[in-house]
């Protein structure tokens, strides 16, 4: 557990000082920065969920989605309390720390606050910060250690392999 406080922690002051950064510094004014070819910092406010879903301005929607956020998060927890080998905690820990860097930002800011804007040959992604970014490779050892260690932990179990 503490491996997977340790990386929520981590991935969430890092989403929390990048943000700043952007808001106090870099997006004073709020422009477009061109940084490359096919990549710019930019400052949007995301009211929805991913890839902008679900937007809205109902007064009790960012409560709504926290709540939601958080939920997952305290589920995630007891998971990886009961299974605390393989990749599990690392993935565990970057979906927690980006799940609550998002939910600060519901709750300080108009929206989640999304700055890295990538686009390349007319094709143009959504959005996104640190906290999405750790969310989605957190998701990914999630299912790499679904797919890979599972069976190992399976076979261990029942005696296999001894």
């Amino acid at each position: 557990m503490q491996r997977t406080l340790g990386i929520a922690a981590v991935v969430l002051v890092l989403d929390q000082i990048s943000k700043w950064l952007i808001l106090a510094v870099v997006m004073q004014p709020p422009r477009r920065i061109p940084v490359t070819d096919f990549f710019n910092l930019v400052l949007t406010y995301n009211t929805g969920v991913s890839f902008g879903l679900f937007q809205g301005d109902s007064p009790w929607r960012p409560y709504f989605l926290a709540a939601i956020a958080l939920a997952v998060v305290a589920g995630l927890l007891i998971w990886v309390r009961r299974q605390p080998v393989g990749l599990l905690p690392y993935g565990v820990g970057a979906v927690v720390g980006g799940a609550i860097g998002n939910v600060i930002d519901r709750m300080h800011q108009p929206g989640v606050v999304d700055f890295l804007d990538f686009h390349l040959a007319g094709w143009h992604w959504p959005a996104f910060n640190v906290a999405d970014s750790a969310i989605v490779c957190g998701v990914a050892l999630i299912i790499v250690d679904g797919l890979f260690e599972g069976g190992r932990k399976s076979k261990k179990e029942s005696g296999i392999g001894r």
